[in-house]
């Protein structure tokens, strides 16, 4: 009888790094993939990239520890202001890297990750909630 040992299986764990100007750079790429009839309407909006979420943020959005955030739109979105609104402190929409490399298997995908983020804060913006968002990315 064959004296066989089990195959041994290795597990690799793929860690896509960039450096923050190169995120930057997706960033940025992400926005000039948005049509520019939503492009047009951002105004008294800053774009932010972060490597993680603030404690703050994890606690404001109660998020649990095995969740992950890839952007956060912070600010009053179109479809709430009214006619009072004026002399504002600028809305924020932040990309968060750290989550969005861990999350990704090449460079390739994280771009496509950044850029997907980047429109779903954009449209937080202007109003539409995660039901809306998913039914216009199938369409």
């Amino acid at each position: 009888m064959a004296n066989t040992k089990p195959a041994q299986v290795c597990y690799y764990i793929v860690m896509i790094s960039v450096s923050e100007e190169e995120f930057a750079a997706m960033v940025g790429a992400g926005m000039d993939a948005i049509s520019p009839k939503y492009i047009e309407h951002l105004n008294n909006i800053v774009f932010v990239t972060e490597d993680t979420p603030s404690a703050e943020q994890i606690y404001k959005l109660k998020l649990r520890h095995d969740q992950s955030l890839f952007g956060l739109y912070e600010g009053i979105p179109l479809t709430r202001r009214g006619s009072n609104y004026n002399l504002v402190l600028p809305d924020k929409i932040t990309i968060f890297k750290n989550p969005l490399e861990m999350a990704s298997n090449s460079i390739d995908e994280l771009r496509e990750r950044v850029r997907h983020t980047v429109w779903h804060e954009v449209a937080h913006f202007y109003g539409l909630d995660h039901d809306r968002i998913n039914s216009l990315e199938k369409s």
